[in-house]
């Protein structure tokens, strides 16, 4: 075994591609105050009906999560919350980052926010040795809903080559567009300290911190544009790098992840929730017939990719609990995941926990003693590096590993109380080998891992009438 055990899991008939690296827990941890974490995966625990945890077998191991090596206990370590406090208060100095705003003006507006976006991903690169490339794409985008004017939308690329796959890639995305009450006003004071120079400082201080690591597969650090608008500059981005054949093995958009505060004065710091959407939109009605049919709907390539988040960045070094979330977003409200979801790409958001409406999409005010707009005063830097760790934990995992199986099939020929599978077997240099993960239908985690060797097929002592089995790589 190498230093690194590696792993990408997926769904017999559905490849999802969770990827993950479970890695030494020798290095000290005096850099943080542990929390002490349930761990999430066992069924038993999961669920107060005992149904749940049916059926009973000792197929296997108990799932347990992953724990960060040295290097990666080194990458959370760095993200640092005074650098996101100097990004988001660098951000909001801009007054409006409205899409529709100034672009020329040095001081004001969407464009000198973009140049200075566009300036620190350019310092970042300069330590990578090469192998990160930073660019502004940008198209004129004509009249449209919430363009009532054309206007040229521009979004901060830096992609830090893979160092063994550089054809796999992974996406992390902030928008840094904002807006007021009325969302065509692009003079207003529009400073979005919440939305979104929050998820706009955790791609920069991962592209910082990244930059001079060498991951295995290809990671792209992303600001976008015009997402209050109509989500313009996701589009932008996921079509382009469609149309290009780039393989986009999974994105994560963060979206509101400045502060932990809800209306109420809730507090829950150590909290993030991870949306996933269910049966992709995308799947042709022969698969989506086939999904509905064994009960995969709830084992969709998005909702594979969050329980790999929980797998591995639930845990001491990030300090953060993960609440994996269903749907595809919340109420009344849309992300930049969603045109990757719509392009056929893998792609979940992250948000805070709990969000203080009176902070989102206001005009700056004070009204009956409440004050409104999304002010830097409501912003926890402390938690935003958190929000960091987690997404540093997971695109690491993600990048480290090797591809999912290919052509995973079960035989459903035979009338069995057991089940077999077959898979085309890789010869990629990060795999050493295979394992099965299983869990009873209903429980929302992977509770089992049977390890398989370097082989192309497996025969469980599992009925796959009772139960969930993904085979992944490691």
């Amino acid at each position: 075994m190498s230093f690194w055990i590696k792993y990408l899991s997926f769904l017999f008939y559905f490849v999802a591609f969770i990827a993950v690296f479970p890695l030494s827990a020798e290095s000290s941890a005096s850099w943080l105050n542990l929390r002490q974490l349930p761990a999430p995966f066992s069924a038993d625990t999961s669920f107060s009906c005992p149904a749940a945890s049916w059926p009973h077998s000792d197929v296997g191991d108990l799932l347990t999560p992953q724990i960060p090596d040295g290097e990666l206990q080194t990458i959370l370590r760095e993200i640092d919350p005074k650098r996101i406090e100097e990004y988001i208060k660098k951000l909001v100095s801009f007054g409006t980052r409205h899409t529709l705003s100034n672009q020329t003006d040095l001081s004001r507006g969407i464009g000198a926010a973009r140049d200075w976006i566009a300036e620190q991903m350019r310092e970042f690169a300069a330590a990578s040795g090469g192998q990160m490339e930073v660019t502004v794409p940008n198209y004129i985008q004509g009249v449209a809903s919430r363009v009532p004017f054309p206007v040229r939308i521009s979004n901060i690329v830096a992609t830090l080559k893979g160092s063994v796959d550089s054809g796999r890639t992974y996406v992390i995305s902030g928008h840094y567009d904002t807006r007021c009450t009325d969302v065509l006003d692009y003079t207003c004071d529009a400073p979005g300290a919440d939305d979104d120079a929050s998820g706009v400082a955790v791609s920069l201080e991962l592209a910082r911190v990244f930059a001079t690591r060498k991951p295995a597969a290809t990671i792209v650090f992303a600001a976008v544009a015009a997402e209050e608008q109509g989500l313009y500059g996701s589009n932008f981005l996921a079509q382009t790098l469609k149309n290009t054949s780039v393989n986009v093995q999974g994105m994560f958009t963060n979206d509101i992840v400045g502060s932990s505060t809800a209306d109420d004065g809730t507090k829950d710091p150590f909290t993030l929730r991870i949306f996933a959407q269910g049966s992709p939109t995308t799947e042709d009605p022969a698969r989506a017939s086939l999904r509905a049919q064994i009960g995969g709907e709830n084992d969709s390539p998005a909702r594979e990719l969050a329980r790999f988040v929980v797998e591995v960045a639930k845990n001491n070094y990030t300090q953060m609990d993960i609440a994996v979330i269903y749907r595809l977003d919340r109420f009344l409200r849309s992300g930049d995941h969603r045109p990757f979801l719509e392009a056929g790409f893998t792609a979940c958001r992250f948000t805070e926990p709990n969000e203080n409406f009176a902070h989102q999409h206001q005009d700056v005010r004070v009204e009956n003693g409440v004050q409104y707009g999304d002010l830097v005063d409501f912003v926890d830097f402390d938690y935003i590096a958190r929000v960091g760790r987690v997404n540093a934990a997971s695109l690491w995992s993600l990048a480290n590993a090797p591809t999912s199986p290919q052509n995973v099939t079960v035989n459903a020929t035979l009338l069995s109380n057991d089940s077999q599978f077959n898979w085309i077997m890789s010869n990629e240099e990060l795999i050493e080998g295979y394992e099965a993960v299983w869990r009873p239908t209903n429980a929302p985690f992977w509770t089992h891992v049977v390890p398989l060797g370097m082989v192309n097929t497996a025969t469980l002592d599992l009925s796959k009438d009772n139960v969930i089995i993904g085979i992944r790589a490691v």
